[in-house]
């Protein structure tokens, strides 16, 4: 039985403190957040217990096993450090830190502390976009040549507004189409080059929007999209090989299909339907990374990945700014 102890009560720890609520083998032992009132509420929504700070929740708790960070990307690394220091397993939600430094800074510090690190890329455990890769791998549309993703909705409000601190938050290249990029690198490789447009800087009131074209080092090219001007939320892939293409359309409430092209002419298309899973992606994640724990084994995501997807997402950034291409070394 793995004791887990949340550390913030927003969109993500609230997702995070139902999963293991639901789990079998956790007993959630507690919600820190500064906020009484949603710290208290989820708490009692998850029959465990409201504490103000995490000191305090470490000197009342009898037993901690895993520490999971749902905090504003800025404090991650202040958390991680602290739950490191008092030897416990850590959870911590993507991004990883604001840049590639502070990542390895994290990376580093946990390895010399000797526990685990788990990062939540998510997207490697939805449903569509694991089928995706596996028929990507399996050739089942040749080789790829070109990609497209999309990502948007409304701009997201939270404690203290801080996903509009552009120095704390790092805009929606930072927090959401970097997504995109762990998923296309865990499907194609390494990035060799970045080049970046968006809103970023131009006084728009809550609002984003980027446009991010991505070299890979085997060649193929990948133009990633994202917005926080839409209504509701949505995504999109397109994945297009020499023989067929794989299509996915959250907004269309429709199966992931691969069509092959060859039969197109004459004959009805391939669809590889994908049914939805009993347990969502979250759950699926977590699960995922306390087997890990007990499994002794390696992640689906590693903290290497989330490293490169901080790096990546750092470079587009910095074409943004500049205007210019980023190569990465």
């Amino acid at each position: 039985m793995h004791h887990v102890l949340v550390i913030g009560a927003g969109t993500m720890g609230t997702v995070h403190a139902r999963s293991y609520a639901a789990m079998e083998n956790v007993k959630l032992v507690g919600i820190v957040d500064i906020r009484r009132e949603r710290g208290s509420e989820l708490a009692a929504e998850t029959k465990t217990e409201w504490f103000a700070s995490y000191e305090e929740a470490m000197e009342v708790l009898e037993r901690v096993d895993i520490v999971d960070v749902c905090l504003p990307t800025y404090l991650h690394k202040t958390y991680v450090q602290k739950a490191a220091d008092a030897g416990k397993h850590v959870i911590c939600e993507k991004p990883l830190a604001r840049s590639k430094e502070e990542a390895r800074a994290i990376v580093d510090y946990c390895r010399e502390k000797n526990v685990k690190l788990f990062v939540g890329h998510v997207l490697r455990f939805f449903p569509e976009y694991e089928k995706s890769r596996q028929l990507v791998r399996e050739g089942a549309i040749g080789e790829v040549g070109v990609a497209r993703t999309f990502r948007g909705g409304i701009f997201p409000t939270a404690w203290n507004d801080w996903y509009a601190d552009y120095p704390n938050s790092g805009g929606l290249v930072l927090d959401m189409i970097i997504h995109d990029f762990d998923f296309l690198r865990w499907c194609f490789g390494d990035v060799e080059r970045v080049y970046a447009k968006s809103l970023l800087g131009r006084g728009f009131a809550r609002m984003d929007y980027a446009l991010v074209t991505l070299r890979f080092k085997n060649g193929m090219i990948a133009h990633v999209e994202g917005s926080w001007a839409h209504e509701g939320f949505s995504m999109k892939m397109e994945l297009a090989g020499k023989h067929g293409i794989i299509q996915y359309d959250s907004a269309k409430e429709k199966p992931l299909v691969a069509v092959n092209r060859a039969k197109q002419a004459g004959v009805s298309g391939v669809a590889v339907p994908e049914s939805p899973l009993r347990e969502n992606p979250y759950f699926r994640e977590l699960k995922h990374f306390i087997e890990c724990i007990d499994l002794d084994q390696e992640p689906i995501v590693t903290v290497e990945d989330a490293v490169k997807a901080v790096e990546i997402a750092r470079a587009a950034l910095e074409s943004v700014e500049t205007g210019k291409p980023v190569t990465l070394v």
